[in-house]
């Protein structure tokens, strides 16, 4: 069986070709073309911004003519993740998935159901001539992961509906109505070079196979961050052997927890057996200390060539204590929605430009809470500073003010609890939607978040629940036909 064997068929028949077009953040040409000759193909109207963003709009079934239009909303752009041990270009190759147990995975990349399943439904509702339906305006919009490029660069007159529902959510059951704000803090330091001792062994230290996942949405669930376990042992490790490090590289997105992390390290020849022993030690023991969230943590040490040049060893101290120093994780939880994380800070990546002798340290803050959003900020930043680094922070964009009274909301609690006897939960996500943006540029919009059930999100550990995604298109086409 093939994704393209399950049901609803119309649905998983659009996430299949979706997964077939290479997309990454920032480079959606490909799926940009593709949506254009979606339209044209099947004669529907449709505009593309100087963003990028495409409007595909399907004119309202009969009897539907005088009902508000719609917006169906979701990114185009994906998560590009994969585990280290693979070999893919997700500028060329398509996502190879699977079925297991329930779910539908990718052989050692992310999914990209975050948010093709979205653009898949909206897509199946834009073909089936079957649903009752005011107009449709389905919405795509480029750049989500790395910017919300798309919502911030929408271009005026694009939208006209009231409605807008965003299908980017990852919990079935859940109808989501408010979202964080996020910042990212970069920093750059610039570090002097010295002759690596001839005198040292070098050894490779890595840690990985941890489960990673959203910087927003599991943020709160205890999970290490690669970075931060490394840094860690070699701050302890400091002056007992008197290290000196070529590199130190972790992480990749600004929007996910990190995942694997390593560092090239001498230490004089004599002491290196104790040193990788007491590495190998270390990492039994922080296998102990995250037992019940980090399940296949994995540290390794190898030994490599000795590099020609080692960082400066002020240097070395001064990038360690500032990884250390870090904030990292939930800052505060909200006293407004029991929960809910208010404030975070990911520690995403470190990455070194060994020839020009630098290092690019990237951050991301989240707040549903404004000054908070400002205040995670400047911590970081503080620490930076002190760390003599350079600093900058994105432009940032806002959280979504819940809108508890709306009407929309409303509708959407009656068709759950219709189609399923149960009450849907209604809350707010600490990770970031674009629904702010919009506000922003339309005011006038009531807007409801929910899709079907996804974990591991933005890590190859994304998965897809298949008997969920039956529910939210069900709830997907009720809607559609019970809003006025």
């Amino acid at each position: 069986m093939t994704i393209r064997d399950l049901q609803p068929k119309l649905i998983w028949e659009q996430f299949d070709d979706i997964t077939r077009v290479p997309r990454p953040s920032k480079r959606e040409e490909k799926i940009i073309e593709w949506l254009v000759a979606f339209a044209e193909k099947h004669g529907f109207d449709y505009s593309k911004d100087a963003t990028g963003n495409v409007v595909i709009r399907k004119a309202a079934t009969k009897g539907y003519e005088d009902r508000q239009t719609v917006i169906l909303q979701s990114h185009m752009d994906m998560v590009c993740e994969k585990n280290s041990d693979v070999e893919f270009d997700f500028e060329t190759q398509p996502i190879e998935t699977y079925i297991e147990d329930g779910w539908v995975r990718a052989k050692g990349t992310t999914l990209g159901a975050d948010c093709g399943i979205g653009m898949a439904a909206a897509l199946a509702v834009l073909l089936d001539e079957s649903l009752e339906h005011p107009a449709i305006e389905a919405l795509f919009t480029v750049d989500e992961e790395t910017g919300l490029t798309g919502a911030f660069g929408l271009g005026e007159g694009m939208l006209e509906g009231k409605y807008l529902l965003n299908l980017d959510s990852e919990d079935e059951g859940e109808l989501f109505i408010g979202c964080a704000g996020g910042i990212d803090t970069v920093a750059t330091m610039e570090y002097n070079k010295e002759e690596a001792p001839d005198s040292y062994a070098f050894v490779r230290l890595e840690v990985g196979d941890l489960l990673g996942g959203h910087s927003g949405d599991d943020i709160d669930k205890g999970r290490a961050n690669s970075n931060k376990l490394l840094a860690r042992f070699l701050y302890n490790a400091c002056d007992t052997f008197m290290i000196a490090v070529e590199r130190f590289e972790g992480g990749n997105l600004r929007n996910a927890i990190p995942r694997e992390a390593y560092a090239i390290v001498g230490v004089p020849a004599e002491a290196v057996e104790d040193f990788k022993e007491r590495y190998m030690e270390f990492g039994e023991e922080l296998k102990e200390e995250f037992r019940h969230t980090e399940p296949r943590m994995r540290f390794s040490v190898t030994d490599v060539e000795n590099p020609a040049e080692v960082m400066n060893n002020d240097d070395m101290c001064v990038l360690l204590l500032a990884i250390v120093g870090l904030p990292n994780g939930v800052l505060a939880m909200s006293h407004a929605v029991a929960g809910l994380v208010e404030t975070s800070s990911n520690l995403a990546s470190v990455k070194f430009n060994t020839e020009e002798a630098k290092i690019t340290i990237t951050t991301s803050q989240r707040s549903s809470v404004e000054s908070a959003k400002l205040y995670a900020a400047q911590t970081i930043e503080s620490v930076f500073y002190l760390s003599g680094c350079d600093v900058e922070h994105s432009d940032g964009y806002p959280g979504w003010t819940p809108n508890p009274d709306s009407k929309l909301l409303q509708k959407s609690v009656e068709c759950y609890r219709a189609l399923f006897a149960t009450e849907p939960k209604v809350r707010a996500i600490h990770a970031g939607l674009e629904c702010g943006l919009f506000l922003e540029k339309y005011p006038h919009l009531e807007m409801v978040s929910f899709g079907p059930t996804l974990r591991g999100v933005h890590s190859p550990d994304e998965r897809l629940e298949i008997s969920t995604v039956d529910k939210f298109w069900k709830l997907l086409v009720e809607l559609l036909k019970n809003l006025d």
